[in-house]
């Protein structure tokens, strides 16, 4: 991030705009939203903006930027359309110590103007830095699609009734009436009846949610997905927009962990595989601690939490502490990686079933059916396989597998850092161990990138000889 973004104070201060032409304008029309003394120097001004100048919108001096015209002013825009011109009344302004933006010159600029969506006093500012004008577009035109037309006014009147509200208890109970309102009561009260409503409708709403019974803690177990933030479910961006507190493991990504609400308490609980370890009954009593405070918990884990995730022993934690819960499923890592190799994990006269392994240990390995598992054609998808790659090449192999039979590693499934290793059986081991791999892999017995992925996407094996 290059810039930072912030609201700055600008009621009653000066913002000083050199330029009358068309780019002038664009930057004007934001400009005037706000409360500040707004002065444009232009030798020569568009009929629009000398007819603002009429209105009392700003003040405008027919003449360009000289020394001193920028003393004090908070921010200046350089507008001229003509590059010299720019550069020497930035000049100008720097001296003056206003902060400058040059239009349409990122690199000499010290601050941008972003996208604006305006429902005064509620502003969302969207930038890009530059990079993606039409993404800002679009995004501006997805949230002034979301956000009522009279939010603007709710939230003047909302602000003067903030301290009565505080008659409700902070939290979820807080956030479900402001949400009442600014969704549901107050768009309905001022379309029916207009601002003169909205007080009235405020008092008997806050009436109504003092009086609604203090809702009880709930979990929701939710799949993170394998780590691409476009993977998570819709329900599961819901959970996370509603959470008081967010449980998580490691292998959820930051990204994902960045759509949680600002508010919530996010905790780190970890079990990382043959190290350091929160023990599973210290997380199933951390759920239940937060829940039975009436927080809604999101415990968040990576891929789908019905896979290898310990589900059955949080579910009976919050069963036996009489918590409400639901399972929210996620993307498992095994069928990410498979889509991101080009193949299905079944398919027709080759496979009709493919066996989930956790290789997180060798203990209930003598469980297994290896002699099945090495028939040609099967299929595993191995989760947490790096440590015991070895012992599992050895089973198969004993068993009579084909030693050609190709393997493919995935490390970091749908990450921008992704890496696919190709190879077989026979080459499994010393293969990974070359590798050196450092993210969570995921391997795949039985099943080959596609020809068409190799070049583009598999890393070749010779890369690790």
């Amino acid at each position: 991030m290059d810039h930072f973004p912030v609201f700055m104070a600008v009621a009653g201060r000066r913002i000083v705009l050199s330029g009358g032409g068309d780019a002038a304008m664009a930057k004007l029309r934001l400009i005037m939203k706000t409360t500040a003394h707004v002065s444009v120097f232009a030798e020569t001004a568009s009929p629009e903006i000398q007819g603002w100048a009429v209105d009392g919108k700003l003040t405008l001096i027919n003449r360009a930027v000289e020394p001193g015209d920028a003393m004090c002013a908070v921010l200046f825009y350089a507008a001229n359309e003509d590059d010299a011109e720019d550069a020497r009344v930035a000049a100008i302004a720097h001296a003056d110590g206003a902060k400058v933006n040059i239009v349409d010159n990122l690199a000499d600029s010290q601050f941008i103007t972003p996208a604006i969506v305006d429902r005064d006093p509620v502003v969302v500012a969207i930038g890009t830095e530059g990079a993606a004008p039409v993404v800002a577009r679009k995004v501006k035109a997805d949230i002034e699609a979301q956000l009522p037309a009279s939010l603007g006014v709710l939230a003047r009147i909302g602000k003067t009734f903030r301290s009565a509200v505080e008659v409700l208890p902070m939290g979820a109970k807080r956030r479900t009436f402001w949400s009442d309102f600014y969704f549901n009561a107050g768009p309905k009260a001022v379309e029916a009846d207009g601002q003169s409503a909205v007080i009235p409708t405020l008092e008997s709403l806050l009436d109504k949610h003092i009086m609604t019974t203090e809702k009880a803690g709930h979990v929701d177990l939710v799949g993170a997905g394998p780590g691409d933030p476009e993977l998570l479910t819709l329900k599961a961006r819901n959970a996370l927009d509603k959470a008081d507190v967010v449980i998580h493991d490691r292998l959820v990504t930051p990204e994902i962990l960045e759509l949680a609400r600002r508010e919530a308490v996010i905790i780190d609980a970890g079990k990382t595989g043959f190290g350091p370890a929160m023990v599973q009954g210290d997380i199933d009593a951390l759920i239940v601690e937060h829940a039975v405070k009436g927080h809604h918990v999101v415990r968040l884990k990576a891929g789908d939490p019905t896979v290898f995730g310990r589900l059955d022993e949080e579910v009976d934690a919050c069963d036996a502490a009489g918590i409400s819960w639901r399972i929210v499923p996620g993307i498992t890592a095994a069928s990410a990686a498979v889509a991101n190799i080009g193949q299905s994990l079944t398919k027709r006269d080759r496979n009709s079933s493919v066996r989930f392994i956790t290789g997180h240990d060798t203990k209930g390995y003598a469980d297994h059916d290896w002699r099945a598992l090495a028939q040609n054609g099967e299929v595993a998808a191995i989760y947490m396989g790096k440590k015991s790659a070895r012992f599992i090449q050895g089973r198969l192999l004993m068993h009579g597998a084909d030693p050609a039979t190709p393997v493919t590693i995935i490390e970091n499934v749908s990450r921008t850092d992704q890496q696919i290793i190709a190879t077989t059986l026979s080459d499994l081991e010393p293969t990974l161990t070359r590798a050196n791999l450092r993210g969570p892999a995921i391997t795949f017995y039985g099943l080959a990138p596609r020809a068409a992925m190799d070049a583009a996407d598999t890393l070749p094996l010779e890369e690790f000889a």
